[in-house]
């Protein structure tokens, strides 16, 4: 049985070294990161680029990019991921908001719950809060699927 699942976590990752974060993904993305699963990830700076480069370049699995907007809208990093994983991305999903504000974010959020088993965050380490990681999150719980949390 194939698995789907949504990557969601914080921008704020300089706080740790690449090592860090390539050692976390090991740990907590590549169980999961059979040849027949899915990756819906966002396509934004932080966990999204960095997880996306991992996935890219140690798995197998699919992989497919969800924007709010259009790639060029995206951050310098996040466009430089993408364009640097293209040949191991099988999807890039623009979803054409107008605007790149909170609702585009959380549309973006919820179409990548939506499509997927389970979901794996990677919050700013702290309180919960009301972040875009946490919205991604708990959107999860509300629609009865399983979090992975693991907070950065």
């Amino acid at each position: 049985m194939s698995l789907a699942a949504a990557i969601t976590g914080t921008r704020q990752t300089e706080h740790r070294e690449l090592i860090w974060f390539s050692d976390l993904f090991d740990r907590y993305l590549s169980p999961w990161a059979t040849p027949d699963a899915r990756f819906y990830i966002g396509g934004a700076r932080g966990i999204d680029s960095l997880s996306l480069l991992w996935l890219a370049g140690n798995t197998v699995s699919r992989l497919t990019v969800v924007v709010p907007g259009m790639v060029a809208q995206q951050p310098a990093e996040a466009r430089q991921a993408i364009e640097r994983c293209r040949d191991r991305i099988d999807d890039i999903v623009e979803l054409g908001a107008a605007e790149l504000q909170t609702p585009a974010f959380h549309a973006r959020n919820r179409y990548m719950v939506d499509r997927t088993d389970m979901t794996l965050g990677f919050p700013l380490d702290g309180a919960e809060g009301g972040s875009g990681t946490w919205q991604t999150i708990n959107y999860a719980a509300v629609q009865g699927k399983p979090r992975l949390i693991v907070p950065v």
